[in-house]
């Protein structure tokens, strides 16, 4: 019979006693399972234990615990080991949420508050106090906001003081960011006491602990203080060289970063992108003479870098037809280029990376809108829209204006290695912007389909974390138009399975069966044959002939066409050349009749489409020339002929025919399993049994 569900059996130890194995009935009173544990050892007055779990936790189970009282009564002896050793054992326990709660209802918080308040030992003891004060302030029973005023300037002085134990400091401000942040009123008595230098001091001490408690409780006021003043306090930390001391001291210390310095870099970057919300949420004010003055300055930059106006003598009709002509050209698409700026986001923030790129980095800027401005419309780069967008981009990825997350640890170390960082990326990205506009060969009607490509380039590489912007700018400059589409195919591969390795060990068991298919298809459209022309000294392609494969795959058959003529029939043909006798096939400007063509730029369309077959014309060396109608027959004739040589078939046309086949012929193959997931390794072979002595009889009659 099974036992009850409210039974379990559990070991019990003791110290100096052997240990029992009893049926905790679950349903009985705590009290009456400890007078039997005691029972058994032979132990009067049961109500002094307690039961507690023997693994790392070290966690209580009781209804009523006089540990608490007799530790807290420790606490008031006048022996100074035994304080320590109460202290010791209090802030290991205190963790426990139930032996919290026992010492909290016997006033424990208030007996270590007075022993930190007293201060009379600034060592282990004053430590082990504070340690043991936020053990238990942390599981929530009492608020921060009940701190006293004179306890938590004690703790500050205990921050100020210069001759400080290493434990005290990084304990003290944990408590100080724990009330800044849970308590308005005593938050502002932390920043008025605790000033931005005295942060720095503790930052710059070679402490990695100090080091992350001091930026804690740099974020923590920082989070609490008004927008004005937190850009006033980040204004003095940068200038007293904090950003430079973070990247080369902190980001970049031979001591690897902790989790928790990695979130409060994460909140100081937050904070500080931040800053940028109010120019990001404020549109442009067409009535302001200074964004007015803007403007001008940022079309006078691309038209007037020389501050000669084309625009003197004018008169004002026609002076104001140039300017519009010229805010068109720099990619606004309404006659006011205000109108353009009044969405927000990006709102003004638009307006100052621009004027930043042009001031920071004038011959981009110039280049920029120059280079599309001599463009047809239809291909030009609008600069002006791309700038508002890429800025709209550019805050949703860095999240501007986003509240701080709990636990995120996603800062950019690029962040802290240059001042202006955001106008610095704007810069970088406008310009891959413009090269990958070129890149897709781009008009303005894909410029949403060139910004989906521009986000997925910058994502992709804000997402590796380059340790400053020339890596960055390196890393996603190679990351081209290109290598996204390679890299959103083998993604939509893995998703699909495809790369699964199963799937690729089937794929290459399909190939030679496929490509023998691709060989068939190349020598059938040989057998059709083909039209060229020849090209005569002129390079005039005046004259068409024919040549074609015989169908038992042994013959090129060939001869003049007239032009406007149907192909002729194969026996029609006057020319035959054995393939038996062919010794080679070139390709390019390897070929005879294109090597001596003149320039290879005048010349580039001949060398991609010329091949040539060599062989065999009695005791000299003969050429049969070939210049290809179009890039698919250049590709198909040399697979063709290759594939009559015996030499495999290296153009693309055959990796994009082979890759279409594989894809088609692994689907068709996999139909059955839809929906299943497929194992990355193989099933495991069971293992072979003990003997093989067995058999079937075949010549036993089954009854």
């Amino acid at each position: 019979m099974a036992p009850p569900r409210d039974v379990v059996k559990i070991a019990v130890q003791k110290r100096d006693a052997i240990p029992q194995l009893i049926q905790l009935d679950q349903a009985k009173p705590l009290a009456a399972v400890l007078k039997e544990v005691c029972d058994a050892w032979s132990l009067a007055h049961s109500e002094r234990y307690a039961l507690q779990f023997a693994d790392g936790s070290r966690r209580y189970i009781t209804e009523n615990d006089l540990e608490a009282e007799q530790l807290l009564g420790r606490l008031q002896s006048g022996s100074h080991e035994g304080r320590r050793e109460a202290l010791q054992h209090l802030a290991l326990l205190a963790s426990d949420m139930t032996f919290a709660q026992e010492v909290i209802s016997r006033d424990g918080l208030k007996r270590l508050g007075t022993i930190i308040e007293e201060g009379d030992d600034l060592g282990e003891v004053l430590a082990l106090a504070l340690q043991a004060f936020l053990e238990l302030m942390e599981h929530g029973v009492v608020s921060w906001e009940t701190l006293t005023i004179p306890f938590v300037r004690k703790v500050v002085c205990y921050v100020n003081m210069n001759l400080m134990d290493a434990s005290v400091q990084p304990l003290a401000l944990r408590l100080l960011e724990s009330v800044t942040l849970s308590s308005p009123v005593l938050g502002q008595l932390v920043k008025n006491e605790v000033t931005l230098d005295r942060l720095l001091v503790h930052l710059q001490v070679m402490n990695q602990q100090l080091q992350t408690k001091a930026m804690a409780l740099l974020t923590a006021l920082l989070q609490g203080a008004s927008p004005a003043d937190r850009k006033q306090m980040l204004d003095k930390l940068w200038q007293r060289n904090l950003r430079p001391f973070i990247y080369k001291n902190i980001i970049h210390s031979a001591v690897p970063m902790g989790d928790e310095m990695a979130h409060h870099l994460y909140v100081l970057q937050s904070l500080t992108l931040g800053l940028l919300e109010p120019r990001m949420r404020t549109p442009l004010d067409p009535y302001s003479q200074d964004q007015r003055d803007q403007l001008q300055a940022l079309r006078q930059a691309a038209f007037e870098p020389e501050g000669e106006s084309p625009s003197a003598g004018l008169s004002a009709d026609r002076r104001r037809s140039l300017c519009a002509r010229e805010f068109r050209k720099l990619g606004f698409s309404n006659s006011n280029p205000a109108q353009d700026l009044e969405r927000v986001p990006p709102g003004l923030l638009a307006l100052d990376n621009m004027l930043y790129f042009s001031r920071h980095a004038p011959n981009a800027y110039s280049r920029f809108v120059l280079e599309n401005s001599s463009r047809e419309d239809k291909h030009e780069c609008p600069f002006a829209r791309s700038s508002i967008q890429l800025t709209v981009l550019l805050c949703e990825l860095l999240h501007v204006g986003e509240p701080c997350s709990e636990t995120a640890q996603d800062f950019s170390p690029m962040f802290f290695g240059q001042d202006q960082s955001f106008h610095e990326l704007f810069c970088v990205s406008i310009q891959l912007l413009n090269k990958t506009w070129k890149e897709m060969r781009a008009t303005q009607e894909d410029f949403d389909k060139v910004m989906q490509v521009v986000r997925e380039q910058l994502a992709r590489t804000l997402a590796l974390k380059p340790s400053s912007l020339e890596l960055f700018r390196t890393k996603v400059n190679a990351l081209n138009y290109g290598e996204v589409l390679r890299l959103r195919q083998t993604e939509r591969l893995h998703q699909e399975g495809t790369l699964a390795p199963p799937i690729l060990e089937l794929r290459e068991k399909l190939k030679p069966e496929l490509l023998g298919l691709i060989r068939q298809q190349r020598l059938l459209r040989l057998c059709e044959g083909t039209l060229f022309r020849k090209i005569s000294s002129r390079r005039r392609q005046d004259k068409l002939w024919f040549c074609c494969l015989s169908p038992n795959h042994k013959v090129l058959q060939y001869g003049d066409v007239e032009d406007g003529a149907s192909p002729p029939a194969p026996e029609s043909l006057s020319e035959q050349l054995p393939v038996a006798d062919i010794r080679a096939l070139l390709t390019g400007r390897d070929c005879p009749h294109v090597r001596d063509k003149g320039s290879i730029k005048q010349n580039k369309d001949l060398y991609e489409l010329a091949f040539s077959v060599c062989y065999d014309h009695g005791e000299e060396e003969a050429y049969l020339n070939f210049i290809a109608p179009s890039k698919r027959e250049f590709h198909l004739w040399t697979d063709g002929l290759s594939t009559l040589l015996g030499s495999p078939m290296s153009s693309e046309q055959t990796r994009l025919d082979l890759e279409q086949l594989l894809t088609m012929e692994t689907k068709l193959r996999l139909l059955e399993l839809e929906n299943v997931p497929i194992p990355e390794q193989p099933p495991p072979i069971p293992p072979p049994p003990t003997n093989f002595n067995f058999c079937y009889d075949c010549s036993i009659a089954e009854p």
